[in-house]
């Protein structure tokens, strides 16, 4: 009888805990269209006060990371989770992603044998709801990092310069960093010539080096591509994520000019195959959305502005 009573305690609190979105949770969150770059990682630290809930919500879009805090309440009875006033950066942002959408977060606390998780949307307030689409996200719970002591002391130094969140390179939305160095694949190269080249952009640049970021610009569809510069084979049959491809790409200045071109290896699950490119000419940013098909190689061609005297 006493060993069922202390398992009994213990099972109850267990199951209390459960109940609870105090603590820490990370996941993603997707866009719901098919014609924009869709995932932000994101991590929610909260904690529960008397008659409110307080946290930190923190999340990578692309190449910016956001750090806010919020606040709203929490029904234990129904396990709904509401914060309000949520400044997340509008999915279609072009200049600088300076663009945010004001949004309210709605959750629901599900909890099973293998983990909990707070499944729910980020919805646009009134004035926002025709240009802000709704976010999807589903956050996992994570009981080694939801230690009171160190939830409190996040939320409590909190201030925007504060990153809670230190992403390793697994994190970050880079997945990995390409040298601009000649490949050799005949079968594409080949290919490649086959294809029309249709120049879909022109920017002068200033800079020595560019440093260009790809990413899948619509749901993660299976996109794969080859990227060639100065139609050399730079990048050979890479998947397209909402982590980018980085290379860093010399200019030739006594070219008349430099030119990129993304091959679709395939069209995905949704044609065409659809990229974002970010290129950043010293502080100048463009944001180059890219569309290629088994027919034809979308191409942006880069000239060097000529220095005045």
């Amino acid at each position: 009888m006493r060993k069922i009573l202390v398992i009994a305690i213990l099972f109850c609190s267990v199951h209390s805990q459960a109940q609870t979105v105090f603590g820490y949770w990370y996941g993603d969150a997707n866009v719901k269209t098919s014609n924009s770059t869709n995932n932000y990682l994101v991590e929610l630290i909260l904690q529960p006060e008397k008659s409110y809930v307080k946290g930190v919500l923190n999340y990578y879009f692309r190449d910016i990371y956001r750090s806010i805090e919020v606040k709203g309440n929490y029904n234990a009875n129904t396990r709904e989770l509401n914060l309000y006033d949520i400044p997340i950066v509008y999915h279609a942002s072009i200049a600088n992603l300076e663009v945010d959408c004001i949004m309210n977060l709605r959750a629901t606390l599900r909890v099973a044998q293998a983990g909990s998780d707070l499944v729910g949307t980020f919805t646009g307030l009134p004035d926002y709801r025709n240009t802000c689409t709704p976010i999807n996200f589903n956050l996992h719970f994570n009981s080694d990092i939801s230690k009171k002591d160190s939830v409190m002391k996040a939320i409590a130094e909190y201030k925007e310069s504060y990153q809670v969140w230190k992403p390793t390179s697994v994190d970050t939305v880079v997945a990995f960093n390409v040298n601009p160095r000649k490949l050799t694949n005949y079968v594409t190269e080949n290919e490649f010539t086959k294809r029309e080249n249709v120049v879909i952009n022109e920017i002068e640049v200033d800079s020595d080096t560019l440093k260009v970021d790809v990413y899948d610009n619509g749901e993660i569809d299976g996109d794969i591509i080859s990227v060639f510069f100065n139609k050399e084979l730079i990048l050979n049959n890479q998947k397209l994520t909402h982590k980018s491809i980085h290379l860093t790409l010399p200019i030739d200045s006594l070219a008349a000019y430099n030119e990129i071109s993304m091959f679709a290896e395939n069209l995905g699950l949704i044609p065409p195959n659809t990229a974002l490119m970010v290129v950043i000419d010293g502080k100048t940013r463009h944001e180059i959305r890219v569309s290629s098909n088994m027919e034809k190689n979308a191409t942006i061609r880069f000239k060097k502005r000529a220095k005045t005297q």
